[in-house]
């Protein structure tokens, strides 16, 4: 960091980080450094936590969601913050995701990624979604599938929003959820659409499914 932010913005972080390493210069030396002037705030490297399974994750947990495929970082990172503020327990990831923890979806996710339990449902592909599926079954979760479907029933649907304990499945942005999802979920439902709108982008469709199937 530059050395005027050890008293002004990084002063809380350092009074609470005890004996760790803190490396510092002025601007002007930072900038002979790397050849650019940048206006670089305070970057820190940090140890990855210990991801919990998804039973520790899911414990407690009467609203989850399921992100299936979702590479990109930026969606990922709208999401939980989505989660966050909607009432959403926990996020569980397939091993095919964008990660987290990566510096564009902490960004976008307002540090909403350091608050809301995640875990990875399986290590490998081929764990979802029969394994998966199997495992939130047996922690006694529903699972709704948001799809484009012509099975699918509106999100306001009385049955579907009584549910004690559901898994919200939502997919990758370009095809969605695989049809072996859909299959395996105990429901399938959309967002009513206006317009001739068609969908909504997955990071959006995301909010509007979290507030409605919040739990009343």
């Amino acid at each position: 960091m530059e050395r005027k932010y050890i008293a002004g913005q990084a002063h809380g972080i350092i009074t609470r980080c005890g004996d760790v390493p803190v490396y510092t210069a002025d601007s002007n030396l930072l900038a002979g450094l790397t050849g650019f002037q940048l206006t670089r705030g305070v970057l820190c490297a940090m140890r990855r936590p210990h991801l919990p399974s998804v039973k520790e994750a899911c414990a407690g947990a009467s609203r989850v969601a399921v992100l299936e495929g979702i590479a990109d970082s930026t969606n990922v990172g709208a999401i939980f913050r989505s989660a966050a503020a909607l009432g959403i327990d926990t996020v569980l990831l397939t091993p095919s995701c964008c990660d987290p923890l990566c510096r564009r979806a902490v960004r976008v996710s307002m540090g909403t990624i350091f608050q809301v339990p995640w875990a990875r449902i399986g290590s490998e592909p081929s764990q979802w979604p029969q394994q998966g599926m199997k495992s939130l079954r047996k922690l006694g979760f529903k699972t709704v599938a948001m799809a484009l479907n012509d099975n699918a029933v509106s999100i306001d649907d009385p049955q579907l929003m009584a549910e004690e304990k559901l898994a919200i499945v939502l997919g990758s942005e370009g095809n969605g959820l695989a049809p072996c999802t859909i299959a395996d979920c105990d429901y399938t439902a959309c967002i009513p659409m206006s317009h001739n709108v068609d969908s909504l982008n997955v990071a959006a469709a995301s909010a509007v499914a979290f507030w409605q199937l919040r739990v009343r």
